[in-house]
């Protein structure tokens, strides 16, 4: 690149960069009005809340003379939004300046503080667009998370209290595909669904969770004259080791199991450095059962996971019974061990 090239690019670059900062303050300044709107139409609200109707007929009477100067942004329903704002989010220096107003409009529909915390922890360190938000939001990301971790922890990891040690506080069982845009009712290869994810790689990573990084697909492993190839290779910054990622479009049985703990048991022997921590293998599968794999791997490894995917959100009803099924096998396990 010469010289003048160089310059140029520098030049579009800052100019970029101004851009974008501009957009953001000027969205975050219509945060701000929207909260004061919500604080003061509150504070209207308390004036006269001996009429049990007083709230609705306010909201009501400040669209219809407001909207025909200022626009749509002032119907009903956008003040009801306004208030609600407001009464979630009501200490204005608490408001962050990296969320837009469109990211705090998909919060104010989670029902609950813890989670709403967890979001926004995870929407400032990831850089979370409003589509990624919003995807991880109806996608149960919370929730799924809960499956294997406690609340305190899954929050802690989110605001960058601690760090994950084990890849099952990072790792979500089931994993949701839905952005593959393949169909249910169909049958899938192996190849197949490995070519979806490679071809939309970014929601993949996303669906993974934080710190992932592509390595390679298909690498070939070479065993003293054999060769075998494994099907996706990542790495983990935040638990600084491989992830060996291999895809079963059947149910998993105990033979994969052990092909891929001979990769895991590859990785660590060859490919890992002194620093870094123990490879982690897991197993993508249509269906598994969960007592085959704590049945042909040690009690105490934490390297191996198998996590079922779905080509599909789930409903939040699915979820909580998942969520009951999770507990009850645990419960089961505990009894068991007495």
């Amino acid at each position: 690149m010469t010289r003048n090239q160089s310059i140029i690019a520098d030049i579009k670059a800052i100019i970029a960069q101004s851009r974008h900062n501009a957009i953001r303050a000027v969205d975050h300044q219509r945060t701000l009005m929207y909260w004061h709107i919500g604080k003061r139409i509150f504070e209207e609200e308390q004036e006269g809340k001996d009429r049990a109707d007083y709230g609705t007929f306010l909201i009501k009477y400040l669209s219809e003379q407001l909207q025909p100067e200022f626009g749509s942004g002032f119907s009903v329903r956008q003040i009801n939004l306004y208030r609600q704002f407001y009464r979630t989010f009501p200490i204005v220096h608490a408001l962050h300046a990296q969320l837009s107003w469109t990211q705090y409009k998909l919060l104010l529909s989670v029902d609950s503080q813890n989670k709403r915390e967890f979001y926004i922890a995870e929407t400032i360190k990831n850089n979370w667009t409003s589509r990624q938000l919003e995807r991880q939001v109806y996608s149960n990301l919370y929730e799924r998370l809960l499956l294997s971790n406690d609340k305190e922890s899954v929050l802690a990891v989110a605001k960058k209290e601690k760090q994950p040690f084990d890849a099952k506080e990072i790792i979500k069982d089931p994993m949701f595909l839905e952005f593959l845009e393949l169909k249910r009712e169909a049958s899938y290869y192996e190849r197949d669904l490995e070519n979806a994810i490679i071809t939309h790689l970014q929601d993949f990573l996303l669906e993974l969770g934080n710190g992932f990084s592509f390595v390679a697909r298909q690498k070939r492993i070479h065993i003293e004259g054999d060769e075998f190839f494994s099907d996706l290779v990542f790495y983990n910054r935040l638990l600084q080791c491989f992830v060996i990622i291999e895809i079963k479009t059947t149910k998993l049985t105990h033979q994969d199991i052990g092909q891929l703990q001979m990769y895991v048991n590859y990785y660590d022997r060859i490919e890992k450095l002194p620093h870094e921590n123990p490879t982690i293998g897991i197993l993508l599968c249509a269906n598994k059962n969960d007592a085959v794999v704590r049945f042909t791997l040690p009690e105490s490894q934490k390297q191996i996971i198998a996590s079922q995917y779905q080509l599909y959100l789930p409903t939040e009803q699915q979820l909580l019974e998942e969520m009951s099924k999770e507990l009850e096998s645990f419960i089961d396990r505990e009894n068991g061990s007495l």
